[in-house]
């Protein structure tokens, strides 16, 4: 996974709160394939994970080997929220319903502490 050297936050920029305090770049194959997979519920507290994608597309995530429950967030091309995924369990399969670019991987009621709803924008 490639770390983010900066402290750069996500931020919802509609609604005017901090949607990650630092976050963890996933741009590699294997980056995006590991995700969350055999880590504990500090690491996506320390650092939300954001994968990027080359185009946009619907996305298929699997919580195989993730052990606690995650928030999720799906984005467009212009980093506006098409599709949320609020409490994603372990051992669960989630399809997106839109096409995204970016995905974020956070900690469990972060969507909620954001009150990050579909058709907010964000920025990092």
């Amino acid at each position: 996974m490639e770390k983010v050297t900066t402290k750069m936050a996500i931020l919802n920029k509609t609604r005017k709160t901090t949607v990650a305090k630092e976050f963890r770049l996933c741009r590699s194959a294997a980056s995006k394939a590991k995700g969350l997979m055999f880590t504990n519920e500090n690491e996506v507290k320390k650092n939300a994970l954001l994968f990027v994608f080359s185009s946009p597309r619907p996305q298929s995530l699997h919580m195989f080997f993730v052990l606690y429950p995650i928030d999720v967030i799906f984005l467009d091309e212009k980093k506006q929220v098409v599709d949320l995924k609020e409490g994603f369990r372990p051992f669960h399969v989630y399809n997106s319903s839109k096409r995204s670019k970016y995905v974020i991987e956070l900690p469990n009621s972060a969507i909620r502490m954001s009150r990050t709803k579909q058709g907010d924008a964000l920025e990092w």
